[in-house]
């Protein structure tokens, strides 16, 4: 058996805002926070029924948003790419922007099929075509 991607930690300034606009863009839940450390994902059943997800195959990662001093001075090595699935990818823009996204340049040339926009410490991630039915197109 390979292993599983099962989380993905952000580091960040504000993890309570960056929950907040992450929780919000996808539909998910705060699953656990301590002082400088919050956990976000889809709600989850108990760990035993996770483990057992894990096992069959992939499930969603969980995210964890650390509280470090250094600001992001360079373009994301790794960023997120979401995929709407009930509304068109420009529909899902104005949504996100209106959650605190902004656009981003990060060299594109405006003829790529998504957009690049940053949440609000500036990380960088995409957002795909649509997957919901009357959008989809490759």
């Amino acid at each position: 058996m390979a292993s599983r991607l099962t989380e993905i930690s952000l580091d960040c300034h504000d993890p309570e805002l960056l929950a907040g606009f992450w929780t919000a863009a996808l539909d998910w839940v705060v699953l656990d926070r301590e002082p400088g450390l919050v956990e976000i994902g889809p709600d989850r059943a108990s760990d035993q029924a996770l483990l057992d997800a894990v096992r069959s195959g992939p499930v969603p990662p969980t995210m964890f948003l650390a509280a470090v001093p250094e600001d992001k001075v360079v373009k994301n090595r790794m960023h997120l790419d979401l995929s709407p699935v009930d509304r068109s990818r420009d529909e899902e823009v104005e949504r996100l922007l209106a959650l605190g996204a902004t656009h981003t340049d990060v060299g594109q040339t405006g003829d790529e099929s998504w957009v690049v926009l940053a949440d609000p410490e500036g990380n960088e991630f995409c957002v795909l075509r649509s997957l919901a039915d009357g959008y989809f197109s490759l």
